[in-house]
């Protein structure tokens, strides 16, 4: 599907996803043994989504997708590093992956947390220090612009994410210098389910 979809197509199609899910008319593509079976020997997403590890945000069911259609990095607080940037890498070359989305989330316990140590100056214990630290510029960027509330710093932290993306690595910035790839920005509210574009970064 890769092959013919266009970075804005390919958010299109997951705009009209999250609606279905919404509104509660779900259809559950792709998602029978016949695809699965279609899938044995290749694979074609069109879109990356990376997204926050959170029990709530599972891509394929908030955009209504099924099997082969998103290639899903997560991490907590959506988080980068090393295995996330090859993971990206590698669904952009060789897979050719249109759209990466940056999906964080509403009441993000990653962030709550690195607001709290910004608050308190007590880091967390253990690999959790690690996440704060990482989520860590993004607080203190929101804090600059006058942003508080743990929501709206989950919007700058995924404003912020993206950004680094193309910062950090060259093979996902040529993508959007090319017009092969773009990457956006989505916030999800949990109440609601919709996913909020926030930002955006490439031709879409």
């Amino acid at each position: 599907m890769s092959e013919t979809l266009t970075p804005a197509e390919a958010w299109r199609t997951l705009r009209e996803g999250n609606e279905r899910f919404v509104s509660g008319t779900s259809i559950h593509p792709n998602q029978d043994s016949s695809r699965r079976s279609e899938l044995v020997a290749t694979q074609n997403p069109f879109c990356v989504v990376f997204g926050c590890s959170d029990s709530r945000l599972a891509a394929e069911i908030i955009f209504d997708l099924g099997l082969g259609d998103a290639f899903v990095v997560r991490s907590a607080g959506q988080v980068i590093d090393e295995a996330v940037l090859g993971s990206l890498e590698y669904a952009i070359d060789p897979l050719g992956v249109p759209l990466i989305v940056v999906l964080g989330h509403d009441s993000c316990g990653a962030v709550t947390a690195t607001v709290n140590a910004y608050e308190t100056g007590e880091m967390p214990q253990g690999f959790v220090r690690d996440l704060v630290e990482r989520i860590m510029p993004s607080v203190l960027t929101a804090q600059r612009n006058g942003v508080t509330t743990v929501n709206e710093t989950v919007v700058e932290h995924v404003k912020q994410t993206g950004k680094r993306l193309l910062e950090t690595s060259k093979v996902i910035a040529t993508a959007v210098e090319e017009g092969r790839t773009a990457v956006l920005g989505v916030c999800y509210h949990l109440g609601e389910g919709k996913a909020e574009l926030v930002s955006g970064l490439g031709n879409v």
